[in-house]
């Protein structure tokens, strides 16, 4: 195979010089002279990853009923916080120390000691705090995601805490295991481009189980809710996660070669055909109806299923993989019921099923002279005649679903039990009936209540000023408001 930088010097890691050199006597960045493109392409990729934070929140915020939007757009910040301390603590190192066994990583890096100007353990082409900060984005991504289980009933301080055990215990090993040199699935090896196990796999399991422990919702009229509060929301929210994917996918060459490129375009690809796939199951069954949620469903559904695929397929293969993926879950659109779990979010339905069915179509599709694009690497899948890799993408699918379900009950249980009262995983039943917006926020008279009530209502002033004053069990004509 021939270099990805033909036409200047690859940086080497200097084990004596882990920061990458005492910038007081020498210029660090001479050693990446003639190949700034690719930090500041990866870089820029990390800028717009980063707004993947607030479309989910926007995202789930449309989904939810009224009464609890502002709590999950809240929560995307607090998230990213919360996630950029636990990196900087001691993430980074857990999932990417150079040095560590096949299942966990070490301390070395604790408190980002050493992470610097020497080049990255995931591409020589990157200085290692480039790569941190784009590898923390995955990481704030997929807590992000994963909260989702625990929307209009899950209190808020407890969800904090276990957004941080949760990226300790469960997100830092399985992406050591899929993307460090020394992790066990990466040397199976199984083929995962940008996060179909550690992103998807693992917070749509971890969601399903924070519903699990959770309970079902109290007072819950199926009939009038079930429904997006706000269908602009969910739509502008999808927006920003399609446009953030492009950084997200197209970022994971780590370099800005023609194979990041491609990652970008298969990226939209599926995207467009995830909308299609899920637009022709929502219309079919509903006798040519459309529906925009739906739509949206289909797009998220799609850039799941491309996830690991992204650098291993052509154009042509990343739109069956967008489309079959839409498709499936499409038709597990009652897969909640079936398991009498109340997952509201579907969570685990887009990420869960989806990344499952990505990484396996993944094994079937992966192409030698598509991975070899950025000159260095060799994988090939079932298209190539290696039908062995489908076994070890299975293999992946089934560790990867396990652990993370196994470790996300446990935490959940242990913080169930701890006898103090705002660590409660859960709100009281009159909190849950008044909302989260009302009890977890400053009094409405001071304005947070009313501007978001004002922004999501409807255009009639009579619908607006009753959603403003609404209370639970408040009459309007002969309804009772249920949120």
């Amino acid at each position: 195979m021939f270099s990805p930088l033909i036409y200047s010097p690859q940086p080497i890691y200097n084990v004596s010089l882990p920061s990458g050199g005492d910038p007081l006597k020498i210029d660090v960045n001479a050693q990446y002279a003639g190949l700034e493109w690719n930090y500041i392409y990866i870089v820029f990729c990390g800028f717009i990853v980063w707004l993947i934070i607030p479309g989910i929140g926007l995202l789930y915020s449309g989904l939810a009923r009224r009464k609890s939007a502002l709590a999950l757009l809240f929560q995307s910040l607090m998230i990213v916080a919360v996630t950029t301390f636990q990196w900087m603590f001691w993430g980074y190192s857990l999932a990417y120390a150079r040095d560590g066994g096949p299942f966990f990583g070490n301390l070395k890096n604790f408190g980002l000691k050493n992470v610097m100007a020497a080049p990255s353990p995931g591409s020589d082409v990157l200085p290692e705090i480039v790569f941190c900060f784009y590898q923390l984005l995955f990481c704030a991504c997929t807590v992000m995601i994963v909260v989702g289980g625990a929307f209009e009933r899950g209190n808020m301080l407890p969800s904090l805490v276990f957004s941080f055990c949760w990226a300790t215990a469960v997100y830092c090993p399985v992406a050591y295991w899929t993307w460090n040199s020394n992790g066990w699935l990466y040397n199976l090896p199984s083929l995962d481009f940008a996060g179909g196990g550690p992103v998807h796999i693992a917070s749509g399991w971890s969601a399903l189980a924070y519903a699990l422990v959770l309970g079902k919702r109290k007072h819950l009229d199926e009939t009038t809710h079930g429904k997006p509060h706000n269908t602009t929301l969910v739509f502008l929210g999808t927006t920003l996660i399609w446009f953030g994917w492009f950084g997200f996918n197209g970022g994971s060459a780590l370099n800005a070669s023609v194979r990041a490129m491609l990652a970008a375009f298969n990226t939209n690809t599926a995207a467009c055909m995830g909308v299609l796939g899920w637009v022709l199951v929502d219309s079919t069954k509903n006798r040519g109806k459309f529906s925009v949620v739906g739509a949206c469903e289909g797009a998220i559904a799609g850039l799941v299923g491309i996830t690991p695929a992204a650098g291993f397929v052509s154009v042509w293969l990343a739109a069956v993989i967008g489309f079959l993926t839409s498709i499936i879950c499409a038709m597990l659109q009652d897969v909640n019921k079936w398991l009498r779990i109340d997952e509201g979010m579907d969570v685990f339905k887009l990420h869960g099923i989806g990344g499952m069915a990505g990484a396996f179509l993944t094994g079937i599709f992966a192409s030698r002279s598509i991975a070899a694009l950025d000159g260095a690497t060799e994988a090939a899948g079932g298209i190539d005649g290696n039908g062995i890799q489908v076994g070890k993408q299975f293999a992946e699918i089934c560790a990867i679903s396990a652990y993370s379900f196994t470790v996300s009950v446990c935490l959940l249980v242990v913080m169930k039990w701890i006898p103090i009262p705002c660590m409660s995983l859960r709100v009281h039943e009159e909190a849950e009936m008044i909302g989260l917006d009302r009890t977890q926020f400053v009094d409405e008279q001071i304005g947070e209540r009313a501007i978001l009530d004002d922004l999501f209502a409807s255009s009639s002033p009579a619908s607006a000023s009753v959603v403003v004053n609404e209370s639970p069990g408040s009459v309007v004509g002969s309804k009772v408001l249920k949120g």
